[in-house]
């Protein structure tokens, strides 16, 4: 019997498309992630002794590492195919020590794609694991461990609890509280322009901005009586062009996509979050059913290079060459320089595996959404490689014919000689107001074929009053845009950075951009006054360059983390001596409790603020911070036909921080509650019951049975009225799909009602 070889990859739908690439003697088995962790429990690093972490095995983990052993016993080799990252490495070396794997039987293989030819490759020319690699994901984690595991207590102590602290995280919010400060600080200012309407000789019209007065530039926020003087001079109808300025100008592509561009460009065109724009690029990195073949449609997501491969950039000139033709491919294949501190040369960009598999090739096979990406990418690459864009920018400059100096006006445009890259590709841009933007400004506007001297008449005159706006809030992509610019983070940390802002509720979005909350404001100032060196950007840039100095074998980790364990040990000591919690979270007032009389106090809640009797616990009032006393008491709907089965008072339609409830007129002396039950109209699959919407103790929406306890039906997927076509079972809303709880059939969304 042929010896059997072991190929370990994290996803079980990487193992899957590997195992299609491979012959029979060779057995893709997952890893499921990580095999061994930190502890949740406790810190699990030993600061007396170098920081050596302590790792454990997650139950989870246990029964796939039980399997993993009994293939890994049989096999003539392992070779160990995580992601080529610091991640992956770590990963590698954890399983390689759990399964107690033999160095010399143990190889390392690396590829950025799923393909074939990428496999076969890896497979032939396998290498052992990087510990420097591994140095610095382990040197991350007990840094972050570190840093979460001493600061969310004493957010816990200062505030209250379920805070964290991180150290991307907190400079991450830090950028966003910042930004929101310099909102409230700035000062609008009032300014005019003065617009033209010209038309020549030929009736062609085109539009022009008042920039001079008497051969000087306008101030850059010209009052409404310098626009007014102007306008007045204006009052002529005979104008000429006194200047052409006309210029050639050259637009280059841009690089391949980084994870940072994807995540910024698919936020910006797609509409995407980053989270979003992961977890689709990972599906299509990891293999996608193209009929009878599975492939891999992009190379690996996580990267911060613009490199190409040489085959790659061949294929992409040849493809360019067959759909646009000869004129727009450059002469020489494009090299691009990465920008990103710390990046791996050795990594490629993101592109396509094959410019073949064409987005409208591939379409059918792809959801929208994988769709939509993968079309971003193909575009981006091939666009990468084609020859630029040749511009014509013009001004004319029109003058009155009696005083051309007394005012000029401007008109500019462009025009596209050759489109190059931009029959493919054009970048989209961020939304960045300056303080010259404004409304109504017309846009590249196709100008007229008029010389100097050449005759004009002014058809119209139009002054337009702005206002100069604050920067903007940022969103998910300009976000990651700073970051990467600040050197804060690497392209595996943004995604789940941005998560944890929103899922601590210390952001909220408002039309897409971030507004910080109230509590992560309090988190940021209370981290800038003692700890300001964990907030710090150049800080916290310099720290990630000395994780990357670890990943090149240029510095001992433990040493890293030993500068800088002592100095944040000791701040952290001190701010629990001597930060007190109401100076953060509590504001007096003129308010007196309306239950006891002692003086009421505004307080900060997981929630937000409220207002709260100082003489808790004895008297547990407490209010909306926009309600009175006398709109609760208007606000309680008495239910009719029931009392308090406690205290016998009448009962009452309150609202709490989980919508509607029922609760004792006597609050808070009677502290008697009960769920305002929501009939869904569906039977029970259990025991036909009905259906009724209830919320946990951590307020998340689940649906069960009306008979609990005696019947334990639950379900955390918002149930639909019509049954399984197939089963006639539960059918269930999930993921944005309609699948039946019982035998998993999925249906079309619109054939099926959602409860009512």
């Amino acid at each position: 019997m042929a010896e059997k070889k072991l190929v370990l990859v994290e996803s079980p739908a990487k193992a899957k498309t590997i195992q299609k690439f491979v012959d029979k003697s060779t057995v893709v088995k997952a890893t499921f992630g990580h095999v061994r962790d930190l502890p949740k429990s406790m810190l699990g690093v030993d600061t007396g002794h170098d920081f050596q972490p302590k790792y454990v095995i997650p139950k989870k983990a246990q029964s796939v590492i039980k399997e993993l052993k009994t293939a890994a016993k049989g096999a003539s080799a392992v070779y160990l195919a995580t992601d080529p990252d610091r991640e992956g490495e770590a990963i590698a070396w954890h399983v390689c020590e759990v399964l107690d794997l033999p160095a010399k039987e143990t190889q390392r293989i690396l590829f950025h794609e799923i393909t074939k030819s990428a496999i076969d490759e890896a497979l032939a020319h396998p290498g052992k694991i990087n510990h420097a690699l591994v140095d610095a994901q382990q040197a991350r984690r007990v840094l972050d461990r570190l840093v979460g595991y001493e600061l969310s207590p004493l957010l816990w102590k200062k505030i209250y609890r379920g805070l964290s602290a991180g150290r991307v995280q907190s400079v991450a919010l830090r950028l966003i509280t910042d930004r929101e400060t310099e909102i409230a600080a700035f000062v609008t200012q009032e300014y005019w322009s003065l617009w033209a309407t010209f038309i020549t000789v030929k009736k062609e019209s085109f539009v022009a901005k008042l920039e001079k007065i008497k051969g000087k530039s306008l101030d850059k926020y010209p009052a409404e009586t310098v626009i007014r003087e102007a306008e007045n001079t204006s009052q002529s109808n005979d104008w000429v062009i006194t200047d052409r300025i006309a210029e050639k100008k050259m637009r280059h592509p841009k690089p391949p996509f980084t994870t940072s561009t994807l995540q910024q460009e698919a936020g910006r065109k797609l509409h995407f979050s980053v989270k979003q724009t992961m977890m689709q690029a990972q599906k299509l990195y990891e293999g996608v059913a193209l009929g009878k073949e599975t492939v891999g449609l992009i190379t690996y997501m996580r990267t911060d290079s613009t490199n190409l491969a040489a085959s790659a950039v061949t294929e992409a000139r040849e493809m360019i060459q067959a759909t646009y033709g000869a004129s727009y491919v450059p002469n020489a294949p494009r090299v691009y320089k990465t920008k990103a501190k710390g990046a791996q040369e050795a990594h490629e960009a993101i592109r396509p595996t094959s410019f073949a598999r064409t987005p409208a090739s591939v379409q059918s096979y792809l959801t929208p959404q994988e769709f939509k990406l993968y079309k971003l990418i193909w575009e981006r690459a091939i666009a990468s490689q084609m020859a630029s864009a040749q511009t014509e920018v013009t001004q004319l400059h029109v003058g009155s014919k009696a005083a051309p100096t007394d005012v000029t006006y401007v008109a500019r445009g462009i025009q596209i000689v050759f489109p190059g890259f931009l029959k493919a590709y054009e970048e989209s841009r961020d939304e960045t107001p300056s303080d010259n933007s404004e409304a109504g400004e017309p846009g590249e506007q196709r100008l007229p074929d008029v010389q100097k001297d050449d005759s004009v008449n002014m058809q119209q005159l139009e002054p337009k009053q702005h206002f100069t706006q604050p920067p903007a809030r940022y969103t998910e992509a300009s976000l990651v845009k700073e970051m990467e610019r600040l050197g804060i983070g690497r392209p595996s940390t943004y995604a789940p950075t941005i998560a944890t802002l929103i899922d601590r509720s210390y952001v909220r979005k408002e039309e897409g951009k971030f507004v910080p909350e109230e509590v992560g404001t309090i988190v940021i100032d209370l981290l800038k006054q003692q700890f300001p060196s964990i907030v710090d950007y150049a800080f916290t840039a310099d720290m990630e360059e000395k994780l990357d100095a670890v990943a090149e074998g240029k510095t001992a980790w433990p040493k890293i983390i030993s500068d800088f364990y002592g100095p944040f040990h000791a701040q952290v000591e001190l701010a629990g001596q001597s930060v007190e919690k109401r100076n953060l979270v509590e504001e007096s007032t003129d308010e007196v409790c309306p239950e006891c009389g002692n003086p009421l106090i505004i307080k900060l809640g997981r929630y937000g603020k409220f207002y709260a009797c100082t003489g808790f616990p004895d008297c547990r009032y407490t209010r909306k911070l926009d309600a009175t006393p006398e709109s609760e008491k208007k606000e309680a709907e008495l239910v009719e036909g029931r009392t308090c089965p406690l205290d016998g008072g009448n009962l009452v339609v309150r609202t709490g921080r989980y919508g509607s409830f029922i609760g004792c007129a006597n609050y808070p002396k009677c502290r008697f509650v009960e769920p305002i039950i929501k009939d869904s109209g569906i039977v029970c699959p259990k025991d036909g019951g009905t259906v009724i919407e209830r919320r946990s103790k951590r307020g998340k929406l689940f649906w069960g049975c009306a008979n609990y306890p005696k019947c334990d039906f639950v379900s955390w997927d918002k149930p639909v009225v019509e049954a399984c076509p197939k089963c006639k079972g539960l059918m269930v809303q999930k993921k944005g799909k309609i699948v039946c709880s019982a035998c998993q059939h999925e249906v079309v969304a619109e054939v099926v009602s959602e409860s009512p």
